[in-house]
């Protein structure tokens, strides 16, 4: 169940792209937290684009956007979801998605800074409740961490 914010300068992809971006980003997460095919199970997956102003944004103290692409991903799970190597391959498998969406002709670098954001046992809260590890795999599906199975 990540929450999962991109942030992006403004105008660094188009409208089809970013619609292609929310898309790859959703399915990368969707398949590295192993959740559930059902459609409540894949709701649970929230993803965000924000834009901000290339000129709030510096790259070393140096506006770089005439030749990369910056973009921070923050991505909240529940703690106890994600396990190391599961967090190396979410970390390739997003990148990989942002770069699909970033145009064939498109001369610019694409950097992407990714931060896995556990979110302690207990501490969020969902449509009023207080959720622990045990609601999410519920919710969710997550297969790897059912263990009715």
């Amino acid at each position: 169940m990540p929450n999962i914010l991109i942030k992006v300068p403004t105008g660094a992809f188009n409208e089809q792209q970013r619609e292609h971006l929310l898309k790859r980003v959703s399915e990368a997460a969707i398949a590295h937290e192993h959740i559930g095919d059902a459609l409540p199970q894949r709701s649970l997956c929230w993803v965000l684009i924000e834009e901000v102003r290339g000129g709030d944004w510096l790259c070393g103290g140096v506006n770089m956007h005439a030749h990369a692409i910056p973009c921070i991903v923050m991505v909240k799970v529940p703690a106890g979801v994600l396990d190391e190597q599961m967090r190396k391959d979410y970390v390739q498998g997003l990148h990989q998605a942002i770069e699909q969406c970033v145009g064939k002709d498109d001369g610019r670098m694409l950097m992407t800074s990714i931060q896995l954001v556990d979110i302690a046992d207990g501490t969020w809260g969902a449509n009023g409740s207080l959720w622990h590890l045990a609601d999410f795999t519920r919710a969710a599906g997550y297969q790897h961490l059912d263990t009715r199975t």
